[in-house]
């Protein structure tokens, strides 16, 4: 029995029927006994590497203690590290030190010693941390802008068929920008981004991604200006728009597919001073949709159900972009949606597709507009109707007469606070009475990131009691975080409040009321979530410090 093999059993890290079953399936895949242990999960990564350690010689890398020397990475090219997937780590001279996985594989050694001149010294690491090494230090996609960059005649990126929905997972050999732009759409998707961000500036471009609501660098290859135009071309051609007109804005959508899973890409493209920027957002086809999930408080999630319950009226939620308005909004309708019921939804775009659910998308270009749709979909006998945005006096208008005539509508409004809706009501010119007749919860809400569970410790300086902070690992990316979760504010339209809108109070006054009454604030719900250990003080603050009457 190999010296490896019995190591494993030694050590206890699996039975010898287990060891058996690996050694055929390496055998059937072709692959080294190593890489089955991990890929199929049987073993640890971590105790993988030690066995192989302690039979072969070679140290282990460890990322954190041996950092990247940027000589290293200039010593081998994107095209050979590829190849062989190594990461190479340091220089001393002529000796080069690189990161392999196969400790029998002599190959990648052997190259660099006999056609680049190195004496190569090995260490052991996993896969996992040479590839997440070759995209930090060498660019995502570098193989690919580097052959590309080797033939000239692959670079531009022609008009040709574009599928209905593209798997940008899908392995190819193929050494163009098509490559190119799937290895940046797969890693943004991997990386659970809303958004992706191609940028042309005057010292080259730059590709970040949002991540829970934070942009991010993605480490791009040398040579990638050279290839721009052409990235921006392909983009476009995904999503069916003109690749010849570059001074006016244009928008599409494309469809792409990643392990299984559909995705909606959203295409904005707008004229620069440097060229074309490209924003696109990328959407899940399906979501589960829970409120549940969203982080209300047990509180918040009764009283929000129990006004969803009623058969008319109007739940106004409101917030910033990016607040999560239109999340909340779906998982409100998947709670109402039942047989029994007739849904119509107006959006500004169809975000996403709720079976059941009959949903139209604007188009003002054709004069069909918010108020527009709400008026033709009254003659459709629905049951609860979802308006995307209230933005003018004539949607508003609409709505609470719908409201008034037997329906439930749920609709969202630009605003900081809940206190601030009625206002802005006011303001369209909406009469007080009849806001006090038809609404009957306003709520308002932000997001915060939530501390990864995996690393989240005691803060080191608490401001409230049970704060943790965020540490970083592997598993968030080093963000701390992982995913994101509502903070919110209820004011139900209660008698005392229904009196100060009929009175045209302010803001303030509103607030106040809502105080009396019990009804928190965001930032007292976001302090809750803080010492419950959800999320943490900076990240609250960090959302909420440009709204100190939060």
């Amino acid at each position: 029995m190999p010296k490896f093999e019995q190591e494993l059993l030694q050590r206890e890290l699996l039975t010898d029927a287990v060891l058996r079953t690996a050694v055929k399936r390496a055998r059937e895949l072709r692959c080294p006994l190593h890489e089955v242990l991990v890929n199929e999960g049987i073993c640890q990564a971590e105790d993988v590497l030690a066995v192989l350690s302690a039979c072969y010689g070679l140290p282990v890398y460890d990322p954190a203690v041996t950092p990247v020397q940027p000589e290293a990475v200039r010593a081998v090219s994107p095209k050979l590290v590829s190849h062989y997937s190594i990461l190479p780590v340091a220089v001393s001279g002529r000796t080069l030190t690189i990161v392999v996985t196969d400790p029998l594989d002599m190959k990648p050694a052997e190259d660099l010693e006999a056609h680049h001149g190195w004496r190569v010294e090995r260490m052991l690491g996993s896969r996992r941390d040479i590839e997440e090494g070759l995209k930090k230090h060498y660019g995502v996609g570098a193989d690919t802008v580097a052959r590309m960059l080797d033939d000239t005649t692959r670079t531009t990126a022609a008009p040709e068929p574009v599928s209905e929905t593209q798997d940008v997972g899908m392995a190819s050999d193929d050494v163009s920008v098509i490559r190119f732009v799937n290895q940046l759409l797969n890693e943004a998707i991997r990386a659970r981004s809303s958004d992706i961000h191609f940028e042309i500036q005057a010292a080259g471009p730059v590709i970040r991604r949002r991540i829970d609501g934070v942009l991010y660098d993605i480490p791009i290859p040398q040579g990638t200006r050279t290839l721009y135009p052409a990235l921006v071309s392909r983009l476009k051609l995904m999503a069916g728009l003109n690749i010849v007109e570059r001074r006016v804005p244009q928008d599409g959508r494309a469809r792409v597919k990643l392990a299984g899973n559909e995705y909606d890409l959203r295409v904005s493209v707008v004229p620069a001073l440097h060229g074309e920027d490209v924003v696109s957002r990328i959407l899940p086809t399906s979501m589960l949709f829970d409120l549940s999930q969203l982080g209300f408080s047990p509180d918040d999630q009764s009283l929000l159900q129990k006004h969803l319950e009623k058969t008319n009226g109007i739940l106004f939620v409101t917030g910033p972009t990016g607040s999560g308005k239109s999340t909340t909004l779906y998982a409100c309708l998947k709670m109402l949606n039942t047989r029994e019921r007739k849904i119509i939804t107006i959006e500004d775009p169809v975000e996403y597709e709720l079976p059941g659910i009959t949903q139209t998308q604007i188009a003002p270009g054709i004069g069909l507009t918010f108020a527009r749709a709400l008026r033709s979909m009254l003659r459709h006998d629905p049951d609860v109707m979802m308006v995307g945005e209230v933005r003018d006096a004539e949607t508003a208008e609409i709505a609470v007469q719908t409201a008034m005539t037997g329906h439930l509508v749920l609709s969202t409004l630009h605003t900081n606070d809940a206190a601030s809706a009625a206002v802005r009501l006011m303001d369209m010119g909406i009469d007080p009475y009849l806001i006090t007749s038809t609404v009957r919860l306003f709520s308002a809400q932000r997001l915060v990131r939530m501390l990864c569970p995996a690393c989240r410790r005691p803060a080191e300086h608490p401001q409230v009691p049970g704060e943790l902070m965020p540490a970083g690992c592997r598993a968030c990316g080093n963000a701390g975080f992982a995913g994101r979760m509502a903070i919110t504010e209820f004011i139900p339209l209660e008698p005392s409040i229904q009196e100060l809108v009929l009175q045209r109070a302010g803001a303030p006054d509103i607030r106040r009321a809502a105080d009396k009454q019990g009804w928190h604030t965001m930032s007292e719900d976001g302090w809750n979530k803080v010492k419950a250990g959800l999320t943490s003080a900076g990240e609250l603050l960090r959302v909420i410090s440009d709204h100190a009457d939060l």
